[in-house]
């Protein structure tokens, strides 16, 4: 799941900070995150202490990237399509560790289905889902053409491109801006732009979105790669290149655990704390559990400060859009693709 940059309210200035006042609900209890955005520590013995659990939900992203592509066909409903993705990551031993995102066309990112969405798959669909285990996460997209277009397979083999330019570069100590150059240069030289305010992303132990980010251009910053796991997610467009916010996207994310003044918004917001702790959850997962007057529920709690809603992220030029993204845990001496 992507990272907005340079402003919005859909980067890290909104839904990937930590969370704040954790501390009563319901009769002043202290209910503790397994592990509260916690940052991922770069150092050897941590690394081989989570390296199982980090392979083993790549194996599985790489099982379900598999099952969504034999599965997905045009005019499919897309709530099936995330309905079946998600549960193919809990039959194989997971959980989702965000939404499945199925984005079309224009739309980059941040797209999912809603309960009783009758949406049909079209267009250039991009499948963008995460696993975890035990907090230990997957992140890894593709795009598909269902037009039979030339313009969508040319977009889709661009971003392909950079994502393998990408991997030949990334490695322990090199520059985030180096990653950044081998993306931009593979879907420029297809005649496209990569999205410059989307970016990938380091990430941690419950946390999606952890410490350092990788452009999709050269951003000519200095910082390096140290060891650590890290989605890289490219972009390609024939728009202008650039996101814009969208519509509401019923994504969400927990940021903070100040009581609200309901007993109905209170008994959701402890079920959020408790099951997704630090990462992204929709509305269409906490009807099942709690029927369609969660709606109200999350509606207070996004007034009470409670919650982040992402927006839907929207190629600012309407320009059509392509993603591919894997997981690298990079080491000593090589990286390692968690999701291929």
């Amino acid at each position: 799941m992507t990272e907005k940059q340079y402003g919005g309210n859909t980067g890290r200035g909104t839904g990937g900070k930590s969370i704040k006042n954790i501390k009563t609900i319901n009769n002043s209890k202290q209910i503790r995150a397994k592990n509260e955005q916690k940052k991922f520590e770069h150092n050897e013995a941590n690394l081989n202490t989570n390296k199982e659990k980090i392979i083993q939900a790549g194996k599985i992203a790489s099982q379900v990237r598999k099952f969504a592509k034999a599965i997905i066909k045009k005019d499919v409903s897309l709530l099936e399509i995330a309905e079946k993705i998600e549960n193919k990551i809990r039959e194989l031993g997971g959980k989702p560790a965000f939404p499945t995102n199925l984005s079309t066309n224009e739309i980059a990112a941040h797209c999912t289905p809603s309960y009783n969405d009758e949406s049909k798959a079209s267009g250039l669909l991009k499948i963008d889902f995460g696993i975890h285990v035990d907090g230990h996460i997957a992140d890894t997209a593709f795009s598909i053409d269902l037009e039979n277009s030339e313009l969508n397979s040319k977009l889709i083999r661009a971003v392909e491109e950079s994502l393998n330019s990408a991997k030949n570069t990334i490695k322990n100590n090199v520059l985030t801006s180096e990653i950044g150059k081998a993306i931009q240069r593979a879907i420029e030289s297809n005649g496209f732009s990569p999205i410059i305010n989307l970016s990938g992303h380091e990430i941690g132990e419950y946390n999606l979105h952890a410490g350092l980010t990788i452009p999709n251009i050269d951003d000519k910053n200095k910082n390096a790669i140290k060891k650590g796991l890290y989605a890289i997610e490219p972009f390609s467009t024939n728009g202008s290149g650039k996101v814009r916010d969208g519509k509401p996207s019923g994504i969400y994310m927990l940021t903070n655990t100040k009581a609200p003044r309901s007993q109905t918004a209170r008994e959701i917001l402890e079920y959020i704390f408790k099951e997704y702790q630090t990462l992204p959850f929709c509305s269409r997962w906490l009807i099942k559990k709690f029927g369609v007057k969660v709606i109200f529920g999350l509606k207070e709690l996004e007034q009470n400060g409670n919650l982040h809603q992402y927006a839907q992220l929207i190629e600012a030029g309407n320009g059509v859009v392509a993603q591919a993204e894997h997981t690298f845990l990079v080491e000593e001496n090589e990286a390692i693709v968690t999701t291929e």
